[in-house]
């Protein structure tokens, strides 16, 4: 959430942001119901005045009045000739509209509070302004793109060749659209998930959270996820969502708090299942492991000064790609542009990888500074010294990997004509030694 302040004071920032990432959100109606509001309360406050006045004169004359509370000290005096039957009527009016007054205005403040929730972060100068995913910007490729003999094949059938993973029987325990790793598939995941872990944290710095995997609406809405991106979300009976994304536990570690400003930057880093509807997926990527309602990612999290925002981004983004060049999987980094970030980003980076399988660039992780938009709902503060004021954190997160499509990256990858997978080096310890995954039929 943005400084309320812009709206009045710098209005054109905003309008500027929105035009940018062509966001068709209505600014002016959003002014004007602000100036309703503040009228409003204008209106409020001088029946509250009239009513003070008014119960000051009816005190001198000892009448007591329904509602009336304790005259001010000093001010207006209401008028001495009023008799008591005139104070009675106009005390009951004021109250009565007094009444009617306070309760447009708390219509007006849910309806502001609502509308101002739904304007998405201000770019930062630096982000290539565009519409599409077309416009973003490489800033450096990495890896070496095998060249390979044979016309290599799309993860999901080199998968079932392996016996790795099972469909039709995730579709039976729960609905179409979900995995279940099978043998060595399923070791191939978990040694990924222990690689990322111990990578993070002991090379790192990165401190490992095992959260919860469901959150309350407010932890939701604290990381941009709500009201937003609700028809994406599943949701238990008890008005729980299961988390989309490690992001949501790992921000709101903080809410309601103040940090001290020594203490920053803090670097968390989490493993946890994500589950999403995919709503209006379709076309390859849902095919496979790419787009499935439950998969597995691990999350780098930090809490840093503004002034540190710049330089730990890049560290954490480095941290991402540091998985890749220990797998050895061709990658590039993308800079996107205004129209393709996030609702809560004020700047992403997004590290794509290569699928020959595919025969495209896939988003393996996407790295993420927010300023204070997530802390300002989380209430998540610091203070720079002992006897300062506190002041929103700056918030950043990154995938560190997305495990199914680390999992997709190395079949397509690492596949040979044989039908069997080359497992990288980094992993083989996580797999008992194990160097090469062969077809079911030929194990």
């Amino acid at each position: 959430m943005l400084d309320r302040r812009l709206l009045r004071e710098n209005p054109e920032t905003l309008r500027d942001a929105l035009e940018k990432r062509g966001n068709p959100f209505d600014l002016d109606a959003l002014i004007a119901l602000d100036e309703e509001r503040r009228s409003k309360i204008e209106e409020a406050q001088g029946l509250r005045e009239q009513r003070n006045a008014l119960s000051k004169h009816a005190a001198g004359i000892g009448l007591a009045l329904e509602g009336a509370v304790p005259p001010p000290a000093g001010g207006e005096v209401y008028p001495s000739t009023a008799a008591p039957p005139r104070l009675r009527r106009d005390g009951a009016k004021i109250r009565a509209d007094l009444r009617g007054l306070e309760a447009r205005e708390k219509e007006l403040d849910a309806e502001f509070e609502a509308r101002w929730s739904e304007i998405p972060n201000i770019p930062k100068p630096e982000v290539p302004v565009g519409a599409t995913a077309e416009d973003n910007v490489i800033v450096h490729q990495r890896g070496e793109i095998r060249a390979m003999g044979f016309t290599p094949l799309p993860h999901w059938e080199i998968a079932e060749k392996l016996g790795a993973v099972d469909w039709d029987r995730a579709a039976k325990i729960a609905a179409s659209r979900f995995v279940m790793d099978i043998g060595r598939g399923a070791t191939l995941e978990r040694a990924l998930i222990n690689l990322m872990l111990d990578t993070h944290t002991r090379q790192h710095g990165y401190t490992e959270i095992f959260p919860p995997f469901l959150a309350c609406e407010r932890s939701m809405f604290d990381c941009g996820m709500l009201p937003k991106f609700e028809e994406d979300m599943f949701k238990t009976r008890e008005g729980l969502y299961l988390v989309p994304t490690g992001e949501v536990p790992l921000t709101n570690m903080h809410q309601d708090e103040i940090l001290e400003g020594d203490a920053l930057p803090l670097a968390y880093t989490c493993y946890t299942p994500c589950f999403r509807s995919e709503a209006g997926a379709a076309g390859q990527e849902s095919r496979g492991l790419v787009r499935v309602h439950q998969f597995h990612k691990v999350e780098m999290m930090k809490f840093v000064r503004p002034e540190q925002a710049d330089e730990e981004l890049e560290k954490l983004t480095r941290n991402a790609e540091t998985i890749l060049d220990l797998l050895g999987l061709p990658y590039r980094r993308m800079a996107l542009c205004t129209g393709d970030m996030g609702f809560s980003s004020c700047q992403t980076f997004d590290l794509e990888v290569w699928m020959p399988g595919m025969d495209k660039w896939l988003e393996i992780s996407s790295c993420s500074q927010f300023g204070d938009f997530q802390a300002r709902r989380a209430n998540t503060r610091y203070r720079a010294d002992a006897k300062g004021k506190p002041q929103f954190v700056n918030t950043m997160n990154g995938s560190g990997l997305a495990c199914g499509r680390t999992v997709a990256a190395i079949l397509e990858n690492f596949q040979h004509e044989d039908g069997t997978v080359t497992i990288p080096e980094a992993l083989r310890g996580y797999m008992g030694g194990e160097s090469v995954m062969y077809p079911k039929n030929k194990a």
